[in-house]
Parts: C-alpha cells; sequence; structure tokens
C-alpha cells in the first residue's frame, strides 16, 4: 500500500457551505474527529503562513496553511504531537458539480502503509460525519 491517501466524494451542499465547514472552527468541531466520542477543540487562522490546533481527546494534531483559496482549495501540514518529526501534507480541493460539491481530498508523505491505513479510515469516517452535518442542516 502507499503512504498516501486520496479520497473523493460529492458532498450534498454549495462549494461555499463546503469550504466553510473547513475553515470555520465552530462548524470544524461538529465533525472533524472520526470518534464522536472524543471532546473536539479546534483553533484555526486560515490564511497562508497560519496555523490550527485540533484536540481530539487526548490526541492532538497540528499544522500550517499553505495554500487557502476559498472557496476551491486548502492546503496544509499535518503533525500529530505525538508522531515524532514525521509531517505530512493535506490538501483540499472542492469543485462544484449537479447535485453539490465534489471533494478530493489527498493526504501525503504519512510515515509508511500502516500510518496511511490509518489515516484513510479516520478520514473515511470524518467525511461520514462531514456528510451527515451537511445533510442535516439542509434540512432545517
Amino acid at each position: 500500500m502507499s503512504t498516501d491517501v486520496r479520497i473523493e466524494r460529492v458532498l450534498p451542499a454549495t462549494i461555499g457551505r463546503v469550504y466553510d465547514a473547513w475553515s470555520r472552527p465552530e462548524l470544524l468541531t461538529r465533525w472533524y474527529c472520526p470518534n464522536p466520542s472524543h471532546e473536539l477543540q479546534v483553533e484555526a487562522d486560515v490564511r497562508i503562513g497560519g496555523e490550527y490546533v485540533v484536540t481530539m481527546g487526548p490526541y492532538v494534531v497540528r499544522g500550517t496553511y499553505l495554500e487557502v483559496d476559498p472557496p476551491r482549495l486548502l492546503a496544509f501540514t499535518w503533525k500529530w504531537d505525538d508522531a515524532g518529526d514525521d509531517v505530512s501534507q493535506v490538501r483540499v480541493e472542492l469543485s462544484e458539480v449537479d447535485g453539490g460539491t465534489h471533494l478530493v481530498l489527498s493526504h501525503t508523505a504519512l510515515a509508511g502503509a500502516d500510518d496511511a491505513a490509518g489515516h484513510l479510515q479516520g478520514w473515511e469516517l470524518q467525511l461520514t460525519r462531514l456528510t451527515d452535518l451537511l445533510t442535516a442542516e439542509a434540512l432545517t
């Protein structure tokens, strides 16, 4: 298996709503953890060179925004506090399509195949939570 993860999905919302869900801390705290039983805290300064910190229960991931192009692109570094010097990169590309927003998530330069498999599982769970949030909010 590769040390990279790539996921594509069509999300049931406008590109602006999807981008907001990725860039506004008050929305990120509603979906940005694969385990809904963990307390989730998000601090994010969404600008090139800005930093973020996400606390998911006992786990902390942090990084720096490398590219910010609303509402189409976010790219940032990704480093777990307990992962030594391992730093990977996440890229989220959004485009409008019939029925919603096409998302391409790439997470590259992970430490190995097991790390990639774990992150793939985590991202899949998180994106399911995001889809549920966007669907629920579309109905209200």
